[in-house]
């Protein structure tokens, strides 16, 4: 009688199922991970991107952007008296912008005074010619009074006022000031000392630098160029300096 032959036995390792239970465990694993990354973002640089985007590509010649604005609205809790820290305010871009749109509209200077949106905030590019007497940093009436409006239309908004000085490339032939870096630091003094003690802008709010002739907007390739680039303009910024 022939022998039964004995099951041969089995060898050493988990269970078959213990492999499908590892790709579950694995891929759950995966999913929570992913969901961590994702909840890490940096939410700042990724605001700052958007405001980047937009100001690329949804900005109006001569104007602001059609879009809503990205920045987000301060609650009443985000408000700040008069003694607080500026670095508080969230400043409303699109609103900022559309407000002193409307009142240089209303005022027939929307040619004269252009308001874009960029990254660093909203500026606000005035003429010299509006503000000064040529090699002058004496400011005229009628730039007083549009300053001080600007001023108080939107000092409570926003974190931060940078004035910029701005000139041609042309040097300067006599006066008090020795070139147009002098002359450009000194516009910008002018206007944000008026910003302050008449416009009511917070100190800590306030900044002033003079870029001479270094960052024009067009080529001074020629009288109406140079012109463009003899400028002031008032940066509302949309964070406050860190």
């Amino acid at each position: 009688m022939a022998r039964k032959k004995k099951p041969p036995e089995a060898g050493p390792g988990a269970p078959l199922y213990m492999a499908t239970y590892g790709d579950m465990v694995t891929l759950v694993l995966c999913f929570f991970v992913l969901l961590f990354a994702m909840s890490s973002i940096d939410v700042e640089k990724f605001k700052m991107a958007l405001i980047s985007l937009r100001g690329s590509l949804g900005v109006q010649k001569g104007g602001v952007t059609t879009e809503t604005s990205m920045e987000p609205q301060a609650s009443a809790e985000e408000e700040i008296s008069p003694g607080e820290s500026p670095q508080r305010v969230r400043m409303d871009t699109q609103n900022v912008a559309l407000t002193i749109e409307n009142y240089l509209r209303a005022e027939g200077l929307q040619k004269s005074i252009q308001v874009t949106i960029n990254q660093r905030g909203v500026s606000v590019s005035i003429s010299d010619q509006f503000l000064f007497d040529s090699g002058s940093a004496n400011l005229k009436t009628e730039g007083q009074r549009v300053l001080f409006k600007i001023a108080t239309l939107v000092r409570d908004a926003v974190p931060a006022i940078a004035v910029e000085g701005h000139t041609d490339s042309v040097p300067l032939m006599g006066g008090i000031y020795r070139d147009n870096w002098g002359l450009s630091a000194a516009r910008a003094a002018v206007v944000t000392s008026y910003l302050e003690s008449s416009g009511g802008a917070p100190t800590q709010k306030l900044q002033a630098v003079g870029y001479g002739p270094s960052r024009p907007v067009v080529p001074n390739d020629s009288p109406e160029h140079r012109s463009l680039n003899r400028r002031v303009d008032l940066v509302f910024l949309s964070q406050y300096p860190k």
